[in-house]
């Protein structure tokens, strides 16, 4: 597998990217843990949007693609508008859908809209906008530049 290391210097001018190309209003942040937690805080503070919320997943192991997605820790939403979720990278999209599914379950009348840095063309959804398709394994520097063997 090729792995490509992806730094705060990308993430930046990447989410910047980002920001020019979401158009549609927005009154809360959710980023899916852990890889859209930084862009979900960043862009908290850029909007200047106070609701910020996180929301738990778990599909991998490692670089290993586990059977089932699994989602907790579900914020409350009821005084949301529209909400912007966030991941890091929409790869096979398992993990968005299941998100969407749960949301839109317990609360239909919020708007949900999807942004990611990454995304596959072969994802089972694509965001509503998205920044680069990616052509390797992505290291992103949260995940390795404390770890002693930094790519």
């Amino acid at each position: 597998m090729i792995k490509e290391y992806y730094s705060y210097e990308d993430f930046r001018r990447d989410l910047r990217t980002l920001t020019k190309k979401i158009n549609k209003p927005f009154d809360t942040i959710m980023g899916i843990s852990r890889g859209g937690l930084s862009m979900a805080q960043m862009l908290g503070e850029y909007y200047n949007i106070r609701k910020v919320y996180a929301i738990n997943s778990i599909g991998y192991d490692d670089t290993i693609k586990l059977d089932e997605v699994r989602i907790f820790n579900t914020p409350d939403l009821s005084d949301s508008k529209a909400v912007l979720i966030v991941d890091d990278i929409l790869d096979s999209g398992e993990t968005m859908v299941k998100v969407l599914d749960i949301l839109k379950e317990k609360y239909p009348d919020v708007i949900l809209y999807v942004a990611s840095i990454f995304y596959k063309k072969s994802a089972k959804i694509a965001p509503d906008w998205f920044v680069k398709e990616p052509q390797n394994w992505i290291d992103f520097f949260w995940t390795v530049d404390l770890k002693e063997d930094k790519v």
